[in-house]
């Protein structure tokens, strides 16, 4: 299975149309067709399934699918690396961060190292700690920007001095909205929508003081902000870190810390079997200056 092939696959499955990527591809129809049956016939499988009006994934076309834009991303990030100039330092920096308002650490770290070196360009991905590192160990980015209790064990990584405060994202017009800030038992009869991450998260579930299967989880989020408009419905009480939404102004929602206070650690990962070097070096060491 050659790399290529995959770009014709991922052509195909995007316009879902041979004769619309074999024009994307810059190539005529019948080989493309050709290389696609191919594929199919190495792996044994039905990729497509080649309707009147539009190409649609099968089943095992859907899981090549994602296994072949991680293949495609790797080869353009090595490639990438491979030609960076030593002289003239420039190149591409992946990070996958979990959702912080720390953030803006690694942006101040990044506009200090674009400063000297305007050819680094930075590929931001979001996600929670479990799909950060899962593209780290894939290979996919370079650093994770993780928060809260992770198992880092296996990477190189560097401790951030500064913590973010969990808390209850509310409407103003709540009960709990006239308290200063929310214990265990204020929540425990609450509608609760909490973060994917935090459903494994044994710190949470230790300071609320009760069993996960006797809380009301209404609904689980990856984003915070797509979170936030199921409590301006009135959806119920998002359990989230301080600072990712504006409560101030004319908006309708306030934020309460938890009490007693529960504090998330932020830290800078990277993988140890693997020696940075040229931008990635540069990147960790303006992060170590934070």
């Amino acid at each position: 299975m050659d790399i290529w092939v995959l770009q014709y696959f991922l052509a195909v499955a995007r316009e879902e149309s041979i004769t619309k990527a074999a024009e994307a591809l810059r190539m005529t129809q019948p080989p493309l067709s050709r290389q696609l049956k191919d594929l199919e016939e190495e792996l044994g499988k039905q990729l497509l399934i080649r309707g009147s009006k539009k190409i649609t994934l099968a089943e095992d076309g859907m899981l090549l699918r994602k296994r072949a834009e991680e293949l495609v991303d790797l080869m353009e990030k090595t490639k990438a690396e491979l030609t960076s100039s030593h002289e003239n330092i420039n190149g591409e920096i992946y990070i996958g961060c979990g959702e912080t308002e720390s953030i803006s650490l690694l942006a101040q770290a990044a506009q200090n190292l674009q400063k000297k070196y305007p050819l680094i360009h930075y590929h931001i991905y979001s996600g929670d700690a479990e799909q950060v590192l899962e593209k780290l160990d894939k290979g996919l980015i370079d650093f994770g920007f993780l928060v809260g209790q992770v198992d880092i064990g296996k990477y190189d990584f560097i401790r951030l001095p500064m913590k973010d405060t969990w808390g209850v994202l509310m409407r103003k017009d709540s009960p709990l909205a006239e308290k200063e800030s929310v214990s265990p038992e204020d929540l425990w009869d609450k509608p609760l929508i909490i973060s994917h991450q935090t459903s494994i998260n044994t710190e949470m579930f230790s300071w609320l003081q009760t069993d996960i299967s006797k809380l009301n989880i209404v609904a689980t989020y990856d984003l915070v902000y797509n979170a936030a408009q199921f409590v301006k419905a009135g959806c119920g009480y998002v359990i989230a870190l301080d600072k990712l939404i504006n409560t101030t102004g004319d908006s309708n929602l306030c934020f309460r810390p938890l009490a007693p206070t529960l504090e998330a650690g932020l830290c800078i990962v990277w993988k140890n079997v693997r020696s940075l070097h040229g931008p990635l070096t540069l990147f960790s060491g303006s992060c170590r200056k934070k």
